[in-house]
């Protein structure tokens, strides 16, 4: 439709989209973004800037996805301080891949037209009413994305062309059959083995230890016994919610609130315009000739008009407010339900415009509106009194230093006191980063461990707040060795009883590969049990691995081996055979897809790595907050 973007700019439906969109920006704020301070950005890649409102953006649509997704239990991981930092952190991550991406693209000379950035937009189903392109629902859905259609356009463009260059990676993979069947012979195979087991916890039980060896032990691994840092807290909890359900709404204040915000219950007069876009005043009075013999509208703005985009709606415009109003459109003072403009100039041509029908201003009763009106009375005298609440509490919990006494009268309320607990135990009512912070942070302790002073208000998500006060303390430290006595002769007895079955196992090794096995095993009272097949995915890799390094049997004499399982027991291994693995034809295409899968996902991340150390980022301030 454009040649370019300035003469796009000047398209009619194109200055519909935009009224639209600026319309949107004030009413959201989305306008803030644009006027951000120079280091009010996301990150900077090679000195192209993702901005602030790029990775809001993307954190929305991500959140959105994983509402949809995960329906309430997203609001589980939603009130996670660290999973949402993460969830922020991988949507810039995303978006500076994205960047990274399209700045090679460009380098290797890929790129993508108008033609199919627009092709990719009317194909996408969301777009569509019974299969067919919907512009009213098009502009619908970015305007509540915060988007505006180049602003959209450009992130289909981006993707497309990452599409592109990743097509380009998986094209040119391929793999040889005779490639495929060694690797799926050597991955599906299977080894014949008889294992014996030395014991290790009947070991343990025979150990003896010292107490010169624990005394030893615990000198040289007292960061293994390291107390953490532990408190106990009283504390007053504030919460708006709670007192919501406590708020009483009356009549008077529902009419006031109506009275006071008439307008964002009316409904601008709106009216639904069609149009017809040729180059020449000639064009259009012949196009005039045409609808005034009786032609068809939508038939005639399919067959002449040259905006692409509302003729393939038959002209149609969908229902506009004077503020989306373009000024030719209003400039042709269409009152009447089916009038025609004359031809009406305008900065690509000219335009005959159709009136289709008229909506007057519509003021939404009360009766109607009630309902969400005395949620919204409610829920802001409740953050009134919260607030209220709030500074009640934090200047008596200040004028009483010492004890959370004058605090509770304030709020109405006994203290809540904990048990003890570290860092990594904070109680669930509890656990919000503000808090924790000011917790541990030192501020709240007095000294030798004593109680010290009362917190400020501390302010957390989801209109709660809380007055802390520390009531005991003990500091991080090495726990003396008669706590933890028993640990450690636990741990000395296993190590003891590990390096025994070690030495055990290497002699049983030596004897078995020397052909004295049999005697040995029987003196050690162990013996090789059943046997049994291992594969690469057994589910002790541990064991696997080892099974998998041994040499193969050679004269069908068995081989020997010496391991460790995942229980610390030593495992003397008799490998007796080795199978090779086998796959249907069907099942070889398949492990052929799955390697070369593997192999281009190899060959990509290699890219985004050389990529990502190659260039020069830089995070701004909108990222720090990740942190």
């Amino acid at each position: 439709m454009m040649d370019n973007l300035r003469a796009a700019a000047n398209h009619v439906v194109l200055k519909i989209i935009l009224g639209l969109i600026i319309v949107s920006f004030v009413l959201t704020g989305v306008g803030g973004y644009l006027t951000g301070g120079s280091g009010d950005y996301a990150a900077k890649v090679d000195g192209q800037e993702i901005s602030r409102g790029q990775l809001e953006q993307a954190v929305q649509s991500e959140r959105s996805r994983l509402q949809q997704q995960l329906g309430d239990q997203f609001s589980v991981l939603a009130g996670n301080e660290g999973y949402m930092k993460e969830l922020r952190k991988q949507a810039l991550n995303r978006l500076i891949d994205d960047t990274l991406l399209d700045q090679y693209a460009k380098k290797l000379g890929l790129g993508i037209s108008d033609e199919q950035v627009k092709e990719a937009i009317w194909a996408m189903p969301y777009f569509q009413t019974n299969n067919q392109f919907d512009n009213a629902k098009y502009l619908n859905i970015i305007a509540n994305m915060g988007l505006s259609p180049d602003n959209y356009a450009q992130l289909v463009r981006q993707q497309l062309t990452s599409q592109q260059l990743i097509q380009a990676y998986t094209a040119t993979g391929f793999t040889l059959p005779v490639e495929v069947e060694a690797m799926a012979a050597l991955t599906m195979q299977q080894r014949d083995v008889r294992l014996a087991t030395i014991d290790i916890k009947e070991l343990e039980k025979a150990q003896q230890v010292t107490d010169e060896e624990l005394k030893s032990y615990y000198e040289q691994n007292r960061n293994s016994f390291i107390a953490p840092e532990e408190v106990k807290v009283s504390y007053i909890e504030m919460d708006a919610a709670a007192i919501q359900d406590k708020i009483t709404v009356s009549d008077e204040d529902i009419a006031a609130y109506y009275d006071q915000h008439k307008s964002s219950y009316t409904q601008p007069e709106r009216k639904d315009y069609s149009v017809i876009q040729v180059k020449t005043e000639a064009d259009a009075k012949a196009v005039l000739d045409e609808l005034n013999g009786g032609a068809d509208f939508a038939k005639v703005a399919a067959e002449k008009s040259t905006d692409i985009i509302s003729r393939k709606n038959g002209g149609e415009l969908g229902w506009l407010e004077p503020g989306t109003t373009p000024d030719e459109i209003l400039g042709a003072k269409l009152t009447t339900k089916g009038q025609l403009s004359g031809a009406v100039k305008s900065s690509v041509g000219y335009l005959v415009i159709r009136l289709n029908d008229v909506k007057p201003e519509q003021v939404k009763p009360l009766a109607e509106v009630r309902a969400d009106i005395a949620t919204q009375v409610k829920q802001q005298k409740a953050l009134d009194a919260y607030y209220a609440l709030q500074q009640k509490v934090s200047d008596s919990a200040t004028s009483d230093n010492e004890s959370l006494a004058g605090a509770e009268e304030a709020a109405g309320v006994k203290a809540t006191e904990t048990g003890w607990f570290t860092r990594d135990s904070v109680p669930a009512a509890l656990n919000f980063k503000p808090v924790t912070q000011a917790i541990f942070d030192g501020s709240l302790i007095g000294e030798n461990g004593a109680p010290g002073s009362n917190s400020d208000v501390i302010s957390v998500e989801g209109d709660r707040a809380f007055v802390i006060r520390v009531s005991g303390h003990k500091p991080e430290g090495v726990k003396p060795m008669d706590q933890v006595k028993d640990q450690i002769t636990n741990m000395v007895k296993r190590q003891k009883a590990i390096q025994q079955a070690r030495n055990e196992g290497d002699k049983l090794l030596s004897a078995l590969q020397s052909g004295k096995g049999d005697e040995a095993l029987k003196a050690a009272g162990i013996s090789f049990g059943a046997e049994q097949t291992l594969t690469r995915a057994s589910e002790d890799r541990q064991l696997a691995d080892t099974v998998f390094a041994m040499a193969q049997p050679k004269d069908n004499k068995p081989v020997y081996g010496l391991a460790q399982d995942r229980q610390d027991n030593i495992v003397l291994i008799q490998l007796d055979a080795v199978k090779s693995g086998h796959l249907s034809n069907e099942e070889l295409k398949a492990f052929s897809s799955q390697m070369l899968t593997g192999a281009t996902g190899i060959t990509f991340d290699s890219l985004m790595d050389n990529l990502r150390s190659n260039a020069k980022i830089k995070l701004g301030s909108a990222a720090s907050e990740m942190q």
